[in-house]
């Protein structure tokens, strides 16, 4: 499942982006580590683009207008949220050369962040990494009921708009199969991410 990372403080832009094209991707122990390893999940998750769900209790709250959503407006409040230690986990997987490395890659214009935001206060959203017709979601937070299932709501949504065939979700939780996230066999997502990577997409217009 994972491969040892030489140990180091930095991850060189250009490697990450070679190791999502191969269906690889770093995480860490913990904050505090200072090393990453590699990931190459033999079960992936993803989301089909064509099979998204929304439950009828977040179609309410979407039609309410009760979030403002804006996209890429603070990129570095979302991946410090995603970072932050939880009541449900003690820990995180996003340390500094990972936060550093994707927030280069935001201002390079590959990572992009969907929040959710409520009285001009962060309250939910999530990041990832577009990369040919492919988003990589990385991390998800929320501070207030339904703020990141909106978020990724309004993703799904970008992405079928601005023609992204494949998001990836690393793996599949329960929360994610509520909205039709599935496993797929290693062989078979590769394949699929060798499809998505041919040809453009953009999340901007």
């Amino acid at each position: 499942m994972t491969r040892p990372f030489a140990p180091g403080y930095r991850i060189p832009t250009e490697l990450l982006l070679k190791a999502y094209a191969s269906g690889v991707f770093p995480m860490a122990e913990s904050a505090s580590d200072p090393e990453v390893f590699w990931v190459r999940p033999e079960v992936r998750g993803i989301i089909p683009l064509d099979g998204f769900h929304t439950p009828r209790s977040l179609r309410k709250t979407i039609r309410k207008g009760v979030f403002d959503i804006r996209f890429d407006s603070d990129f570095e409040a979302t991946i410090d949220a995603c970072a932050e230690k939880r009541e449900e986990r003690s820990s995180t997987w996003i340390n500094a050369p990972i936060r550093e490395a994707y927030v280069q890659l935001f201002r390079m214009g590959y990572c992009h962040s969907v929040e959710a935001w409520l009285d001009d206060r962060l309250a939910g959203g999530l990041y990832g990494l577009a990369l040919g017709r492919v988003f990589f979601g990385e991390s998800m937070f929320s501070r207030e009921t339904d703020a990141s299932k909106v978020c990724l709501a309004a993703l799904v949504d970008r992405l079928v708009e601005r023609g992204f065939v494949l998001l990836d979700t690393q793996f599949t939780t329960e929360h994610l199969k509520h909205f039709g996230a599935i496993d797929v066999p290693r062989a078979k997502y590769e394949k699929l991410l060798a499809e998505a990577l041919t040809g453009e997409a953009t999340f901007y217009p």
